[in-house]
């Protein structure tokens, strides 16, 4: 059985490196990275940290508009199906690399299989909300990360090929939390930093509805990080990073550290560390979930409905007094924490095991 995978953004390369685990050596699996994140501290570096395979190709389409991006995606990737002639496509997610994968297999009567099916925000606005209906739409087999995700298909009438598995953001964090701790360079970011576990706060924006709002945006949300009680670490996005120095320059934030991307293994130990995330993000709004690290999410709905039980997610607008408010005035409740909505951690076994059926 050959399964074509097809990533190109750094969420989705960390949902591959356990799903990748758990199919190799059962099946041929052949990467198609295709370059939407290419800057090496997106992705280059999580290919040796998370020791996924080195993809056989890289279609190298880097940025450009959502049209021209996943034009270019959709002609290289069906050139590597013609050319790989694969069983299954494998895509993850929500970017126009997710899109473009399916698209190119729907179109050539490829069964995709969608490795977090049924999210939804509601808000079709989003691109990421226009990708993941049209990739629910034309999948085989809709890898579910929750109930409520499968129950949002069954809405759309959806009901064939959905699989509840679990989600594998969960698998990762689990696994590789572990790895990063023992890992005496990676656990020397905080000492890096200058900050102790529990004593800051960890920011990252990037999306485009954020930063579409421009200089002024971002100052609101500055403004907002900058009277809070505790240092505030961004990891700062390559499209954010000209309006954050702008930003920082125009202001004189004292209290706000711009920093590079970091690897996977360092984002789990500054995410775990911190005692509160901001965050326009959908990964890291989940993953500061399943470490308990209380979150604050600057968008107005959420995909990941889930996180929001007893306020360890609490949606914000990108009003500089309400993220202030809810940063600091916010409590979680313990009592919440008993409920396992994203699974075991065993998701991506659960996937591998009903592709693997497939090819049998």
């Amino acid at each position: 059985m050959k399964i074509l995978t097809v990533i190109g953004a750094r969420p989705q390369f960390i949902k591959a490196s356990v799903v990748s685990r758990a199919l190799k050596g059962k099946c041929d699996e052949v990467i198609v990275h295709t370059g939407q994140h290419y800057d090496k501290n997106m992705s280059a570096v999580f290919f040796e940290e998370l020791g996924i395979p080195k993809p056989a190709y890289n279609l190298g389409v880097g940025s450009g508009t959502h049209g021209k991006q996943t034009g270019e995606m959709l002609i290289k990737i069906e050139e590597v199906i013609f050319k790989e002639k694969p069983d299954v496509m494998l895509v993850y997610g929500d970017t126009n690399s997710t899109l473009a994968g399916a698209l190119a297999a729907s179109k050539l009567h490829l069964p995709v299989a969608h490795v977090e099916a049924g999210l939804r925000s509601y808000n079709m606005r989003m691109p990421e909300e226009q990708n993941r209906v049209l990739t629910d739409h034309i999948s085989t087999w809709l890898f579910c990360p929750t109930e409520t995700a499968a129950g949002n298909l069954k809405k759309e009438n959806i009901t064939r090929g959905v699989e509840i598995t679990g989600d594998v953001m969960l698998d990762s964090v689990l696994h590789f939390l572990n790895v990063a701790k023992s890992n005496p360079e990676k656990r020397a970011i905080l000492s890096q930093l200058g900050i102790k576990p529990k004593q800051y706060r960890l920011a990252t924006l990037h999306r485009a509805e954020t930063t579409d709002g421009g200089l002024n945006a971002i100052i609101r949300i500055f403004d907002a990080f900058e009277k809070l009680p505790q240092p505030v670490i961004i990891p700062i996005h390559p499209r954010t990073r000209p309006l954050a120095e702008q930003a920082v320059k125009k202001r004189g934030y004292k209290n706000i550290m711009l920093i590079p991307p970091v690897g996977y293994l360092e984002m789990l130990l500054l995410t775990s560390n911190a005692c509160q995330v901001l965050t326009d993000s959908g990964g890291l709004q989940k993953e500061a979930w399943f470490m308990e690290v209380p979150c604050i999410t600057l968008r107005s709905e959420t995909e990941w409905v889930e996180t929001l039980a007893g306020n360890w997610n609490v949606l914000s607008s990108l009003d500089t007094n309400d993220i202030y408010r809810k940063a600091t005035e916010t409590v979680p409740d313990q009592v919440t924490r008993k409920s396992r909505p994203f699974g075991d951690g065993h998701a991506s076994e659960k996937i591998a095991s009903i592709l693997l059926k497939y090819g049998a």
